[in-house]
């Protein structure tokens, strides 16, 4: 059962749901495996599903434990107003709610979830045992704005797939090629429930800002062909306030790099993890 379908279909028949209070409603979150805790959080307009090919590997070593982030996925707002900021506070509270401190799990975001985790992060203090950010932007960094398609409510499904297709290879993906049937299933189910809109934010520079506030070891994980930021520009203002960061590349992958080079991250994630265990 190596197809990334049957994956995701055993992987949400195992999951444990869990819930904890996330603005007037609830954040969503499952688990799988046991061990030390490893939080992950996902990618804007994005989902639990964003780790559809990393939960294996972890869950093997770890108790893990992924969230749809606030207005994403099958989680409520958060408090108004819905900020990186405020979605971090729900996000914090539900680890503390979840997981106790004397564990100190680990937390891993991408993308936008790493923006998200970086005001967590601040907040949980050494409640954490590393933060490791993977292919974020808001580092203040210059990059050009990514425009793609967008869907219409006058779209047959083949155009609507056609779209979310379109948008996996500009923004996700380094090689088109490697798009398959269930990274573009997983990109519309996850933009059909998005409600938080977090693009806006992806232009600040936040987490190299809010860093300073981060007291554990910080790691980073790219791939080598981010659309988003490249990974030598991004070590470099990650380590202004973390000198002993350490770092992996993906080879040959881009954004989504957990999913499009899948193994390789996996094996560089429990690298770092392992490596700050010991």
């Amino acid at each position: 059962m190596h197809d990334p379908a049957s994956i995701l279909a055993r992987l949400t028949a195992d999951a444990e749901r869990l819930e904890t209070p996330c603005g007037s409603g609830r954040m969503v979150w499952r688990r799988w495996g046991r061990g030390r805790p490893v939080i992950l959080l996902h990618g804007g307009s994005g989902s639990w599903t964003h780790w559809v090919k990393t939960i294996p590997a972890l869950s093997a070593h770890y108790e893990v434990i992924a969230a749809d982030l606030p207005g994403l996925g099958d989680s409520s707002m958060p408090s108004p107003p819905p900020t990186p900021a405020s979605a971090g506070a729900a996000v914090a509270a539900g680890i503390r709610a979840l997981v106790a401190a004397e564990r100190r799990p680990h937390l891993v975001g991408f993308s936008f979830g790493a923006h998200v985790g970086t005001f967590a992060a601040v907040a949980l203090q050494h409640h954490i045992a590393s933060f490791t950010v993977c292919g974020s932007a808001a580092l203040g960094l210059p990059r050009d704005y990514i425009k793609y398609p967008k869907e219409r409510s006058t779209m047959s499904e083949a155009e609507r797939r056609a779209v979310h297709r379109s948008t996996l290879e500009v923004l996700m993906f380094f090689r088109p090629e490697r798009i398959d049937e269930t990274a573009i299933d997983i990109q519309a189910a996850n933009v059909r429930k998005a409600r938080f809109k977090s693009r806006e934010f992806a232009f600040t520079d936040q987490i190299r800002t809010s860093l300073a506030g981060v007291p554990v070891p910080v790691n980073a994980i790219w791939g080598e062909k981010d659309a988003v930021s490249r990974p030598e520009a991004a070590f470099a203002v990650l380590r202004g306030h973390h000198p002993g960061l350490l770092t992996r590349i993906i080879a040959d992958a881009g954004h989504w790099a957990m999913y499009e080079q899948g193994e390789a991250f996996a094996t560089a994630l429990l690298e770092l993890l392992a490596a700050r265990e010991g």
